[in-house]
């Protein structure tokens, strides 16, 4: 609880810094396309509802989506090349392959086998987030000493009990971290996304209030988009504490 009370407090802390920062920036440049975020949030408070909230939920529901489907891949085939060395030889080169490609470039390609529906903005999540999982999962398993195993292998555990006991516990940290450095990276991809195909998400909502010259609600969309990410990020952190318990007494 004092690790969770801890971070609450720097996240208060971060904001009011970068709205501190916005503010003072809007005041000196004086400009009606720099707008002052305390107009903005009274803005949201007043059209959230209407107007936004639509729009939110379809972004976080394919965010969601696409987190939960890199985990439910990427975790396995991450153990699996790790603890398994013929596994890692046959997927590694396959992973060394793809992972350097730039994930957009890959958006014509998604856009032609799965259409212009929800499915291609999950996958393109899904391809953002799934490569840093299997890579950091794998290289956390390899370095996992061989000593830990032994007394398993000794009262004759099977594979699937070692990953059990030993691999998953020790795992759940990488997991964490793949998950923080991909999610930025993701909803940036579901900004752009977001134009193809679809009037509801807040990639589509910034892009029209652009094109309409409308920079209240633009900028209203940029915070909102920005609070997603950051709910991402606090779910990631109260798993955390949840789950790491032995964090909490440090």
């Amino acid at each position: 609880m004092r690790l969770h009370a801890y971070k609450s407090v720097h996240y208060i802390y971060g904001l009011l810094i970068i709205f501190g920062s916005w503010q003072l920036l809007a005041v000196m440049t004086d400009s009606p396309i720099w707008l002052s975020p305390w107009d903005i949030l009274m803005h949201l408070y007043e059209t959230f509802h209407s107007t936004i909230a639509v729009h939110a939920l379809y972004s976080l529901r394919r965010t969601v989506l696409g987190i939960s489907l890199s985990l439910a891949i990427g975790v396995p085939l991450g153990v699996l090349t790790g603890y398994f060395k013929k596994m890692d030889r046959l997927f590694s080169p396959m992973l060394y392959f793809s992972y350097p490609i730039p994930k957009m470039a890959l958006l014509p390609v998604v856009m032609l086998l799965f259409g212009l529906g929800e499915a291609t903005k999950v996958i393109m999540i899904f391809l953002i987030i799934f490569f840093p999982i299997v890579v950091n999962i794998r290289d956390e398993v390899k370095n996992i000493p061989g000593e830990v195993y032994e007394p398993m292998y000794s009262l004759g555990a099977k594979p699937l009990q070692v990953i059990n006991e030993i691999i998953l516990p020790g795992i759940v940290p990488a997991i964490l971290t793949s998950l923080r450095i991909g999610i930025g990276t993701a909803i940036s991809i579901l900004f752009f996304t977001e134009n193809f195909g679809t009037v509801y998400g807040m990639g589509y909502f910034i892009m029209d209030a652009w094109m309409r010259v409308n920079y209240m609600q633009m900028y209203s969309g940029i915070v909102v988009l920005s609070i997603l990410g950051l709910i991402c990020f606090i779910m990631i952190d109260c798993l955390e504490v949840f789950i790491c318990r032995w964090k909490s007494l440090r």
